[in-house]
């Protein structure tokens, strides 16, 4: 479950830097832990269907 992790990671430093104003910082996070969750689910569907 490393990739979940991961994006629960990110979107809590996400909010940290938007907290801080940091808005550059809590975009990337933001699009990368967005990315990591479909990534999740992508692979999540496909261990169920095979």
């Amino acid at each position: 479950m490393a990739i979940i992790e991961l994006a629960i990671a990110f979107f809590i430093l996400a909010i940290i830097a938007g907290i801080f104003g940091a808005r550059g910082v809590a975009g990337l996070s933001m699009q990368a832990a967005k990315w990591l969750v479909i990534v999740f689910l992508v692979l999540a569907i496909l261990s169920f269907i095979f």
